[in-house]
C-alpha cells in the first residue's frame, strides 16, 4: 500500500501513521487504535506497556509470557507461574497475527476531528488538553477522582471498572475489610 502522507509506519498494521493518531513507544510509531496488548488487547499507555523485540504487551501479559517461573512467582494469590491468563478471562491466542479490533478506527476519529472522547463527560479530547490515564485519553479538568473530586496524576490514580479515583478512595471502597485495615 503507498504512503501518501510519507510518514511513520505503524509497528502493528504498517500502514501510514499521522500525527494526530501517533502513540510512541521505543521509537516506533503505532495508531491509537494498534497500540493494544499483543495477547489480551487491552488498551496500552506509558504506564502499562512492556516491550519484548517488536512486540507490545500489557505488563501482566509480558509478565506471564517472559516474566520468571517457578514457585514464588505466581504473580498473586491463585495464580500459577504455568498460567497463561485462562482464569482471568484473557483468551491466549498462540502465533495469531495482532488485528486492531476495528480497522476504520482511524476513519472514524477523523471524521470527529481527530479526537478520542473524554470517559467522564463524553466530549471530544483534544493534544492541547489531553491526560491519559487507566489506558484512555480525559480532559486536564475531568482527571479527578469519581468520589471525593481531588485532581489526579498518571501515577497518583487507581481504575476499577473504566473509572479512576485517587489511592486514598480507592482503598476506602474497595479495598481490603476488617479489623486492621484504614
Amino acid at each position: 500500500m503507498p504512503n501518501w502522507g510519507g510518514g511513520k509506519k505503524c509497528g502493528v498494521c504498517q500502514k501510514a501513521v499521522y500525527f494526530a493518531e501517533e502513540v510512541q513507544c521505543e521509537g516506533n510509531s503505532f495508531h491509537k487504535s494498534c497500540f493494544l496488548c499483543m495477547v489480551c488487547k487491552k488498551n496500552l499507555d506509558s504506564t502499562t506497556v512492556a516491550v519484548h523485540g517488536e512486540e507490545i504487551y500489557c505488563k501482566s501479559c509480558y509478565g506471564k509470557k517472559y516474566g520468571p517461573k517457578g514457585y514464588g512467582y505466581g504473580m498473586g494469590a491463585g495464580t500459577l507461574s504455568t498460567d497463561k491468563g485462562e482464569s482471568l478471562g484473557i483468551k491466549y491466542e498462540e502465533g495469531q497475527p495482532h488485528r486492531p479490533p476495528n480497522p476504520n478506527a482511524a476513519r472514524m476519529a477523523q471524521k470527529v476531528g481527530g479526537s478520542d472522547g473524554c470517559p467522564r463527560c463524553g466530549q471530544a479530547v483534544y493534544a492541547a488538553e489531553k491526560v491519559i490515564g487507566a489506558g484512555k485519553s480525559w480532559h486536564k479538568s475531568c482527571f479527578r477522582c469519581a468520589k471525593c473530586g481531588k485532581s489526579l496524576e498518571s501515577t497518583t490514580l487507581a481504575d476499577k471498572d473504566g473509572e479512576i479515583y485517587c489511592k486514598g478512595c480507592y482503598a476506602k471502597n474497595f479495598g481490603p475489610k476488617g479489623f486492621g485495615f484504614g
